[in-house]
């Protein structure tokens, strides 16, 4: 049996984007403090800078998480799509709560955000779902997401008899297939500092919906 008891290199002493972040340097809105760190990961080439961790939690509060795409956000929160057959959707059914972390390295920056998680309505999910390569839509009415299957041909089959069906129309959206939206109770910024002083700043939405914001120790 080999020797799985390999030391993991720390590599994060040389300093790169690292910056002394002030309570001066943030909006006071942290959706739009969100969007203004997200544009700066877009314009510093990250890869797939809207790709984030969503962690959810069963009934039974087994927790699972797993990295899905950020699609869009407003007042509301953040946007993603999925099946709604799928794993986090069954934990996101029992229980509505879900954590988002965002984590763009090349600026040695984090966001982290927890709140409360609603199905998008049908006039969000359509649009969206039109807006998809066919070939991604045909993926998405053939696959009944996390399902065991025998044989990866099985799905690519599927996907092509559907490609003949609807060969010249348009691929409806699947009825178990849209939209979710985590509105923030909390959402954190962490940008990263020499020698561990990292500087964090906790946003708190209160029960008149106004933000507080906190610094966090490192």
């Amino acid at each position: 049996m080999p020797d799985m008891n390999r030391q993991i290199t720390d590599r994060l002493d040389a300093p790169h984007h690292r910056r002394i972040l002030r309570r001066g340097d943030l909006l006071d809105n942290p959706l739009e403090q969100f969007l203004r760190w997200y544009d700066d990961a877009v314009a510093a080439a990250c890869l797939l800078p809207n790709a984030m961790t969503l962690a959810t939690a069963s009934k039974g509060a087994v927790p699972a998480a797993r990295m899905v795409l950020l699609k869009a956000v407003d007042d509301r929160g953040f946007v993603f799509f999925t099946n709604y057959g799928s794993p986090k959707a069954r934990d996101l059914d029992e229980n509505a709560q879900a954590a988002l972390v965002f984590h763009w390295a090349a600026l040695e920056r984090q966001v982290r955000v927890a709140g409360s998680v609603t199905r998008a309505a049908a006039e969000e999910s359509d649009p969206y779902f039109e807006s998809r390569s066919r070939g991604s839509r045909l993926a998405a009415l053939a696959s009944e997401q996390s399902r065991p299957i025998e044989r990866r041909e099985d799905v690519v089959a599927r996907v092509q008899q559907l490609a003949d069906q609807y060969r010249g129309g348009d691929v409806p959206r699947p009825p178990d297939w849209g939209g979710y939206v985590v509105t923030p109770r909390t959402i954190e910024f962490w940008q990263g500092g020499i020698d561990r002083l990292h500087d964090r700043f906790l946003y708190t939405r209160q029960a008149d919906r106004a933000w507080t914001v906190q610094r966090l120790s490192p």
